[in-house]
Parts: structure tokens; sequence; C-alpha cells
């Protein structure tokens, strides 16, 4: 893929990026139901909730009497053939109140989150998104406000509304307004530092569009799981107002009225309070189980938990894997190593396969291909840092322990002092609110059990290893004060500090410029020399290869495609997509015509070509190269590899 093409990527809004897919790419709507699906809680609870909506809604033709009749020679009763839950002082019938008390709530507190909803959540993207003297004169209103108590606010609107349900809805509406006025802008003050918000601006979008079209919808997820929290938040909140009396007439049945005339009562019929108290928790429960599992739903907390549990309870049961026999170089092996992720269809969606590849001391393999490749993946997976929502197959051997199915604990003291990494970001991967020193004291300390005056003194000492100067006094500043190459070369040292046998490098001077990052694969390679470690560099520049690495490892769309010696491979390479790669790549040279691009683009996991992977964007792709999947054969994925003669040069 092009820089341009990764350009647009990222100026795209992830619920756009989601409906560009097409046909494959469901709509909003499916989306939520597929995980509602994948979420039986979530799905229990919203026919839950669906059923209470139908008995508020049905109130009038399930009750068996008028809920305000009084029948004072049956004041009192307990439950019956002829009054199922009993009767109140007045002889109503208690079954009857219950019902039309659901029908209450249910308005209620659909018309205080909605009005939450329709209020505070525009309001809140609004203020978000100016800024400035806008937000700081909202948020000192709204701190005043919420910093009195919500009964005692909505006895203040009621008193000036008077009572009702319409009355007592708005009461609670406002409440609710200013929390969700709150969170939305909070979303916002994320939201607006992305890219795809400058890009709209850029295209001259409206500020209504803007908010309503672009940054809702990627916030929207959010905003319906707090508001059906805030849905059992409105049931509690009337229910308090009506049991002290303040919030809806008294000829309205309702749940809260009902605890305050059992309270009354509750030496001659103990009962009466059951039927309200447990209809109001039952309520309440619900929508905030709704909460939650709609959130473990978007987030895949559960989902990921079972899946976890499942293959715990597997790995425990299956027989041990045994390491394979290693020679003394050999640091790192990885066997049939794949990777997968569920789609939104609930199906796995592979984007690593079948990756094998070994790594010895003191050497430096560089790992190359375009975005979208997997190269990151790899090296997380090396490192036992693949995130929950990932479910793998095949072996990473370090040593005797295999870092895809290793307990947590284990994998834990394997990284540091056997493999360590740097990642693309050094400013973001620091801590920010702790010194580089304590960063670096920290994992001396409790891997290699040293004293703060000797791990300080050890830090010293490597931070002017990679050239980091006035190391001595460097210690004690925040990631922020570092420039790019040296946050950088802290991350390096932060990685060494515990001496590994391998370092994964994962795009290290992808955010550095040309000189700083010649400086810093220098410095990479003379530490794999003198710590005699191996390295694993992450890189999409062959440039970057060709000065640094020893051997190189090319991979497209999840698969390794060619594995030889950079000077093999760079001379004469046998692979397609490392000779396209390599024909993209400038050179010190007279340019001869246009620089050549590849066309196309890297396949999405979910559009992979049943064959070649690289078949639609090759120049000598035929026939059969799109029937079956094409195994790796003498460090090449090509079908064609013995009759193709690549050149560079040509």
């Amino acid at each position: 893929m092009t820089l341009a093409a990764e350009e647009t990527e990222s100026v795209i809004s992830p619920a756009g990026r989601q409906l560009r897919q097409g046909n494959k790419a469901p709509r909003p709507a499916r989306r939520w139901m597929t995980l509602i699906r994948r979420e039986p809680l979530a799905a229990a609870c919203l026919a839950g909730i669906a059923l209470l909506v139908l008995i508020a809604l049905l109130a009038p033709a399930l009750a068996p009497y008028d809920p305000n009749n009084n029948d004072v020679l049956n004041r009192l009763k307990g439950p019956s053939a002829t009054f199922w839950l009993g009767t109140d002082e007045l002889g109503r019938d208690l079954f009857s109140r219950l019902l039309y008390g659901a029908r209450t709530a249910v308005e209620t507190s659909f018309q205080s989150v909605g009005m939450a909803l329709l209020i505070g959540v525009p309001l809140g993207l609004l203020i978000g998104y100016l800024g400035g003297w806008w937000d700081r004169v909202a948020m000192r209103v709204t701190d005043i406000a919420q910093s009195i108590p919500s009964l005692i606010f909505a006895f203040a609107v009621i008193a000036i509304l008077g009572r009702g349900v319409n009355q007592t809805a708005i009461a609670v509406g406002i409440v609710f307004s200013i929390i969700m006025l709150r969170i939305a802008r909070g979303l916002m003050l994320r939201e607006r530092e992305l890219l795809y918000v400058d890009a709209a601006r850029v295209g001259g979008l409206s500020t209504p569009r803007i908010l309503f079209r672009e940054i809702l919808p990627n916030v929207a997820g959010p905003l319906i799981v707090e508001a059906a929290l805030l849905l059992g938040s409105a049931i509690m909140l009337i229910t308090m107002l009506s049991f002290l009396g303040l919030g809806l007439e008294a000829s309205t049945p309702d749940w809260g009225s009902m605890l305050d005339e059992a309270r009354k009562y509750q030496v001659l019929h103990p009962f009466m309070a059951l039927p309200p108290g447990l209809a109001i928790m039952a309520a309440v429960l619900l929508f905030n189980f709704t909460g939650d599992s709609l959130r473990d739903a978007l987030m895949g907390r559960r989902r990921v938990a079972h899946r976890k549990l499942r293959q715990d309870r597997r790995a425990r049961n299956a027989p041990k894997a045994k390491a394979p026999v290693q020679d003394a170089d050999t640091v790192l092996t990885v066997q049939g190593l794949r990777v997968s992720y569920l789609s939104e269809s609930g199906k796995p969606m592979e984007v690593l396969s079948d990756i094998s590849l070994d790594l010895h001391r003191g050497e430096t393999v560089g790992l190359v291909g375009e975005s979208g490749s997997g190269k990151s993946t790899t090296g997380m997976a090396m490192v036992g840092l693949l995130p929950d929502t990932a479910s793998s197959s095949g072996h990473v051997w370090l040593g005797d322990t295999d870092m895809l199915t290793a307990p947590a604990a284990e994998a834990a003291k394997r990284r540091g002092p056997e493999i360590a990494m740097v990642f693309q970001d050094p400013i973001g991967s620091l801590s920010p609110v702790h010194t580089v020193g304590q960063q670096l004291i920290e994992p001396m300390q409790h891997h290699l059990g040293l004293g703060k005056e000797e791990a300080t003194r050890r830090v010293i000492e490597l931070l002017e290893m990679v050239g980091i100067p006035n190391a001595a006094q460097r210690i004690n500043d925040y990631p922020h004060q570092f420039s790019g190459g040296m946050a950088q070369r802290a991350m390096i040292a932060m990685a060494l500090s515990c001496r590994p046998k391998m370092l994964v490098a994962d795009e290290p001077t992808s955010a550095l410029d040309v000189t700083v990052q010649a400086q810093v694969l220098k410095l990479l390679g003379r530490l794999s020399t003198e710590f005699d470690m191996a390295v694993l560099l992450v890189t999409h520049d062959l440039g970057v290869v060709s000065e640094a690495c020893d051997r190189v490892v090319v991979m497209y769309a999840g698969e390794i495609v060619e594995v030889g010696k950079v000077a093999d491979v760079l001379a004469k390479p046998r692979h397609p997509y490392t000779y396209a790669l390599l024909k993209a790549t400038p050179r010190n040279e007279a340019p001869a015509g246009r620089l050549p691009t590849i066309p196309g683009t890297v396949p999405p996991p979910w559009d992979f070509p049943r064959g070649c992977r690289f078949a639609p964007r090759c120049a000598f792709v035929k026939e059969a190269c799109t029937i079956a999947p094409v195994a790796l054969v003498d460090g090449v994925r090509c079908v064609r590899a013995g009759e193709l003669s690549l050149e560079v040069g040509a």
C-alpha cells in the first residue's frame, strides 16, 4: 500500500471504515444485532425490557380491577384467588396497582432519559467541539449544578413546575441532561483530535454535519450504554420522589407511593411492601444488567473471558507440547503460528497463517512488508502480548517456554531477562507521570533483584551506552522532555536493562528523521553484537533491511512469502512481491522515469484470495496461482519460483 493510501486510511472515521467495505461491512443495526446475539445476557436483558414495556402498554387489559377503585370492605387483605397480591388500606387491588405502576415507571424513566439524550448529548458534543470559553463556562455551570444532590435539585424543579408525571420526568431529565452533557463532552474531547475530524473540517463540512454525521456515530456506543444505566437510576430517583410524596399526584399508581403506604401498615400487613419492592429491584437490576451487558458486547469482555476460560481448560487437559531441539545459537523458534480474531459476523478471521522461523544469537533479522501484512502482530505474538480478543495456534518457543500458551506469570518472568520489545511510538510507550530513570530502574529491581543504588548506576551506564548525553542528569527528566530520537534511545535502554537474549524492534525508526534513523540503526547493530542477542527488526523499508540486517523475512497478507540472506534476496528475489517491493524502493542513482509502484492494496483478512494472496496484484500471475493456497517451499511461497528470473535492474 502506498503512503498516500495509508494516510487516507487514517482520516476515515472508524464508523466510515466499517461501512466503506460495501456488502461485506454490516449495517449499524445489523452490527448491533450481531453483538447482542453473541452476548446472551444482553439479549436476555433486552427481552426483559421489551416484556416490561409490553406489560406497561397492556396494563389496562391485564389489570383485573381499576387501580383506584376503593373497596373498604376488603382492605388489607392478603393474597387470594380474588386479589392475587392482596389489597391496600383502601381495599385497592395491589396486583392492578403494580401493573399500572410499571406503566408509570416506564413512562417517566423513558421520558427523562430521552430528554437527557435530546438535550445533554448535542450540548455536550457542541461544547467539547468548540472548546475555549464555551467549554470553561459550561463546565463551571455543570460543576455548580452537580454539587447539589440530585434529590434536592429535583425537589426544586418540582416545586416550580408542580407534581405530575410529566413534571417529574422533566425534573429527573434535567438532572440526567447534565450527566449526559459531561459524558458527551468527554467523548468529544477525544474524538476531535482524530484525523478524520480534521479531514471533515478541511472538506468544508458544516459544524452540525461534523457533529451528528461524522462524530456521533463513533461515540454512540458509550452513550447508549450510559442511557441504559440511567434508566435504572431514573426508576430509583422517581420512586424516591414519590415515596417522599413530592413526585407524582396521589391519583397516579406508582411503586414509590405503594411503598410509602406499605410503610404505614407494615405491622398489620407486612406483605404489602413485597410486590412494589421486588418490582423496583427487578426493574433497576434489569436496566443495570442491560447497560453492563451492552458494554461487554461492544468491548467483547465476557466473550473474551469465556473463550480464555475454555482455552485455559483445553490447555490444562491437553498433553503439554514438547519444545523442539534447538542448537546453542537458536534463541527463539516459531512453529506454525496462526492468529485469528472474530469478525463482525462471529466467524474467526485469520490474520496470520502458518508463520515459522528461527532467530539466532548475534543475528539481526528484518521482517518487512507493507502495512497490514501482519508484521507487528507477529512481533507481539513472540513477546506473548497478543490481545485477549485474539485466538492463536502453533508455538513460539523461547527456550522451553511456549509464549503462546504459557501462564501469564510465566510469560511475565520471561519478558525482560529473555525477550524485550521496542515499540513504534517511544513517547507514547513511556509513562508520562514517571521519570525516565524510574522506568528503567524498576525492571532491574523486579527481575534482577538489584538495590536502588546499583540499579541507578546501571541505568546511567545504559543511557550512556545508547548515546544519551549527561545521562546522570537526564534520568530525572520526564519523557516529554526528550526529543523523539532521545526517547527512542531511552526505550532501547529500557529493553536492554535486563540483558535479554532477544529484542523485537517494531518500526523503531518510523517517527524519526533520516539522520536519527541511521544513528538508531547503527546503535541496534552495535548492541546486537555487544550483547550477543537476536534482533527482529520490523520495518516496511527495504533500505533499512539492506543496511542493518543479516537475514530478511518478507511478509504479505499474513503469510511469509520469502526468507533468505539479505544479500541473496536483494540481489535476486524469488517472489514477485519481493521483486515489486525492490522495484518500488528509491535507489541512489539517476532517475529513469517514474518510480514504479505496486498496484492495489494489501487485502483485508476477511477478503484474502483463495490461492496466492498476492495474485490480484502480481504481474506474473497465471491460473495455477489462484486455485489453492501456496506452501512455503525452500524459503519462497510461489508456484512459479522455479521458472521466473527476477532481476531488479531489469
